[in-house]
């Protein structure tokens, strides 16, 4: 594998759309069905389920707070955001979706979706029923096990922001999630692209914009990475991980 820099895509890191045999390369839910003994062929149920969505472009929806609630989408390529509109007009972002993550989980328990889904650049999904993947998760252990383990990383990323953390631990747990996710995906863990602008990227972290500046230019002055508009490298991990152990509870 090549650990390219995200976003940048190879046939490594860009999604396939699998065969009669192998599910798509960024599948949330298929090591749980392997681990049941089942591959895409003996899951006609899934594979009827799936639908590929996309391109979507920057600035473009894929659901909006209110829009009934029918399915939940697994990124195959691209950067989700999420966020809500508060009763005065402003914005709060709620979280950034990667390749292999999951969106929608959060309507599970209401009949809409209770916030907004934005594409931040091009964006591709595979769209689930979630009426049918609920149904085959009651006959599938591994399915049902997956299905609530993807809740439970959305509750507690949503949590880990809560605490009385400093905007150095802020951004070092954001730069250092991020390395993690993006790792686990097969791309570089130390170089990539910050795929949202740094007014969102304020916003989600709770902390004003000129804040989020000065702390990476500090992050810089010390050695520890290496800004370059959108472009970052971590050029010294451990320090980094001691900033961001207490958010990321480590």
């Amino acid at each position: 594998m090549s650990n390219l820099p995200f976003p940048r895509q190879s046939p490594q890191t860009l999604s396939d759309d699998g065969d009669a045999l192998r599910f798509c390369t960024t599948c949330a839910f298929s090591q749980a069905c392997l681990n049941e003994g089942m591959d895409k062929a003996s899951l006609m149920d899934l594979h009827v389920l799936v639908e590929h969505v996309g391109p979507l472009h920057a600035g473009e929806h894929i659901f909006r707070e209110g829009d009934p609630f029918e399915a939940i989408a697994a990124v195959r390529a691209g950067t989700v955001k999420t966020y809500v509109v508060d009763r005065d007009g402003h914005e709060h972002v709620l979280g950034f979706h990667l390749p292999g993550e999951v969106i929608g989980l959060n309507a599970i328990d209401g009949e809409t979706y209770p916030c907004n889904a934005v594409a931040l650049d091009t964006v591709m999904l595979c769209r689930f029923s979630f009426p049918k993947i609920a149904m085959l998760a009651s006959r599938l252990p591994g399915l049902q096990k997956q299905l609530f383990r993807l809740l439970s990383r959305d509750i507690g990323s949503a949590a880990q922001l809560a605490g009385d953390w400093s905007a150095d631990q802020r951004l070092a747990a954001f730069l250092v999630g991020m390395s993690r996710r993006l790792a686990a995906r097969g791309f570089s863990p130390d170089r990539f692209q910050l795929t949202m602008p740094r007014t969102d990227i304020a916003n989600y972290l709770r902390l004003a914009p000129e804040t989020v500046s000065r702390v990476l230019k500090r992050l810089q002055d010390d050695g520890l990475l290496q800004v370059d508009r959108r472009e970052v490298e971590l050029l010294d991990r451990k320090p980094l991980e001691a900033l961001a152990a207490p958010v990321l509870r480590d």
